[in-house]
């Protein structure tokens, strides 16, 4: 088949799961001698880059997403949209199938009004579905019932519907979508050459580590007030909270005002080398986020042999990828003392845990890949070819 993979960001161009994730799911259909484009804003200098046998196509310019507070905007949603439009209604015969990220939900409207009529096969791909109180808070009280009742309209014009966790299924459900969605078995990648820490070094102060940005819904201000409190059971304990964000300021504040701020490294975002020696050296990997479509950075470290602490929440998914004990644990919520009591479970939990998160990693990399999610998409996308044939 001919491919589009379609969303605005590209690693290593941007970072983060959801550019990861297409990047690999653009790198599978090549290798399986598919034909693959991917279709995003310019953030490379000089001619359109082949990236491991994908063409990555500039079809809009590199502008800003986000506004200060780290919320996307609108104009600039609507602006890739309009993007879309336009190259797949001038392209509608290059293609046979097209995956499009509902991360800006403008892209389904696009593509579905691009392509109608076409017989091209279209996917819509969610990251995540959000609930309207969710939208709400994001985005205000008038934007964000907009914004909820538009994602409800593009749920029910996904002909294909991709998910990746429970939590996203039943949101794709609740919103009527019109065919049953293809669940995913898992995103994690390609086994890397990795070598676990399964020893805890001698006389090292144990460390807590946050990787990711920082905004509202990561809660990453949570994270100092728990390390106070677990220092009290683990003196030495330490934290490295890498990443930027709108939130990092409030985040410094926090550390100071709890009284741990000589305790705590900011490195900001890391270089990818870094990033894993950060992950196999920290004695748990702490995410107080609240909003998670899946958490791959849970899989990450457990690659290292690394738990994970993730909070229970309605909208983090990562909840999914815990198993109590063996492989992390999930606090009650983000509070101090809740955050506080998972952290010493988790460092506590030392050789013996380190080697069971190991073992949860060896049995996941069998079933729960992203090589294994792409040939299910394939397969979703041959049948509704032939389907409409």
């Amino acid at each position: 088949m001919r491919i589009a993979v379609v969303f605005d960001c590209l690693y290593p161009f941007t970072t983060g799961g959801g550019e990861k994730q297409y990047r690999q799911f653009a790198e599978e259909f090549a290798e399986a001698g598919h034909t693959v484009d991917y279709l995003t804003r310019r953030l490379w200098e000089g001619p359109d880059p082949v990236l491991d046998g994908v063409r990555a196509r500039a079809i809009a310019p590199a502008y800003e997403l986000y506004d200060r507070e780290g919320v996307r905007l609108p104009a600039t949603a609507l602006r890739f949209a309009i993007d879309v439009f336009r190259h797949l209604v001038r392209h509608r015969d290059t293609y046979d199938a097209v995956i499009v990220s509902a991360t800006p939900v403008l892209n389904v409207f696009a593509a579905r009004a691009a392509l109608a009529g076409s017989g091209v096969v279209l996917a819509v791909d969610w990251l995540e579905v959000w609930t309207g109180q969710q939208w709400r808070e994001y985005s205000g009280p008038v934007m964000g019932r907009v914004a909820d009742a538009l994602q409800q309209l593009a749920v029910r014009l996904s002909p294909v519907a991709l998910g990746h966790s429970a939590h996203t299924i039943q949101g794709l459900r609740a919103n009527h979508v019109p065919h049953e969605p293809v669940r995913s078995p898992g995103l994690i990648s390609a086994v890397r050459d990795v070598t676990p820490r399964l020893d805890t070094p001698a006389g090292a102060a144990p460390t807590v580590l946050f990787v990711g940005r920082h905004i509202q819904d990561k809660q990453v201000d949570a994270l100092p007030p728990a390390l106070a409190l677990a220092r009290a059971e683990l003196p030495g304990l330490r934290a490295v909270i890498s990443g930027e964000g709108p939130e990092r300021d409030r985040v410094i504040r926090a550390a100071e005002e709890a009284g741990v701020r000589e305790a705590v490294e900011f490195p900001g975002f890391v270089e990818e080398d870094e990033l894993h020696r950060l992950l196999a050296e920290a004695a748990c990997l702490v995410n107080p986020s609240r909003r998670e479509g899946y958490g791959l950075v849970v899989v990450e470290a457990a690659s290292y042999g690394t738990p994970s602490v993730v909070i229970d929440h309605p909208t983090n998914a990562s909840t999914e990828l815990i198993e109590e004990g063996r492989n992390g644990f999930v606090a009650r919520s983000a509070a101090a003392a809740d955050l506080a009591r998972a952290i010493v479970s988790a460092v506590r939990g030392g050789d013996a845990l380190r080697r069971t998160t190991r073992d949860w990693y060896e049995e996941a990399i069998r079933t729960r890949t992203i090589a294994n999610t792409a040939r299910g998409i394939l397969e979703a996308l041959e049948t509704a070819r032939t389907a409409r044939r």
